[in-house]
């Protein structure tokens, strides 16, 4: 089976990215695999440092790579990584990671919130182990990284927050149908907005980003008959280069600059379109742009 990021290496893309990521420290949760090794992959193209904690140290046995082969990777793409097996349940490898950054790369620049659990079952059949569970990776672990990184990203001077997760739409139809996972991504959420308002006076951005379709990873291809889901799917390229386009900035124009660059809930499309892209086929694995899925809370 070949990954969507191997696919992506041997297709032209229709993003041109217009600056570049060289030098700048990023520190991501999860990152392993997925959407996150994809994002921390674009970023070590420019030469950018990229810490991961994550915590698979070990082969797992149903999915492919870990934080060491996903540090590997990064570097043969052109960037420096520092690998760290940790949790980002735990306050105290959290703080290890904080600390390990600044320690090795002198400092944060951004902070990416990827590591998240997702269980859709509905409130009757919800396990509150995995109620639990999401509460504590997807919300308390976004706020703890991104609380402690606050001093480095403060002295960053270009300080940016990038959380994976979806607008806040109150339409009750998203809470209806699983109200635990809801609940656990609109926490992260939350974060974004309570934390791009709190820190609009201190050079940091704090945003989210969101596919607007299903995107191909390793947890979706190990549902029951997810190597047919994934089909109608895009590759975890496009969620880099998203990413890549908010963190550089390519999406703004001098009009929506200044503090129009904080507090946003960014799809991958919305963000792409503003950067130049017009044609999103490239990203697709096949599956014609009308037959693609939508992903959830759009």
């Amino acid at each position: 089976m070949t990954s969507s990021n191997d696919a992506s290496a041997n297709r032209a893309l229709p993003y041109q990215a217009h600056a570049s990521l060289k030098g700048r420290t990023i520190l991501m949760s999860g990152g392993s695999r997925g959407i996150g090794l994809a994002i921390a992959t674009r970023a070590a193209r420019d030469g950018a440092n990229i810490v991961i904690m994550a915590k698979t140290g070990e082969p797992h046995p149903k999915l492919e790579g870990t934080v060491f082969t996903a540090a590997e990777q990064l570097e043969a793409a052109g960037g420096q990584a520092l690998p760290l097996v940790g949790d980002v349940r735990n306050d105290g490898d959290v703080a290890a990671a904080v600390a390990a950054a600044v320690e090795r790369f002198g400092g944060i620049d951004v902070v990416i919130n990827n590591a998240s659990a997702i269980d859709l079952s509905r409130t009757d059949a919800i396990d509150m182990k995995r109620y639990d569970l999401m509460q504590d990776i997807n919300v308390r672990g976004t706020f703890l990284l991104s609380k402690l990184a606050l001093p480095a990203l403060r002295r960053s001077g270009n300080g940016h927050i990038l959380t994976l997760s979806p607008p806040l739409n109150l339409d009750p139809k998203w809470a209806g149908m699983h109200l635990a996972y809801t609940m656990a991504k609109y926490g992260m959420s939350l974060t974004t907005l309570g934390l791009a308002e709190e820190l609009k006076n201190d050079g940091v951005s704090v945003n989210s980003l969101w596919p607007c379709t299903l995107i191909d990873t390793a947890a979706i291809r190990n549902m029951p008959g997810g190597e047919q889901i994934v089909q109608a799917a895009r590759g975890s390229d496009i969620m880099a280069d998203a990413a890549h386009a908010v963190l550089t900035g390519a999406h703004l124009t001098a009009d929506s600059a200044g503090s129009a660059s904080s507090g946003n809930f960014y799809t991958d499309e919305q963000v792409l379109r503003a950067a130049g892209v017009s044609d999103f086929r490239p990203y697709s694995l096949g599956a014609p742009e009308e037959k693609l899925v939508p992903d959830i809370f759009l």
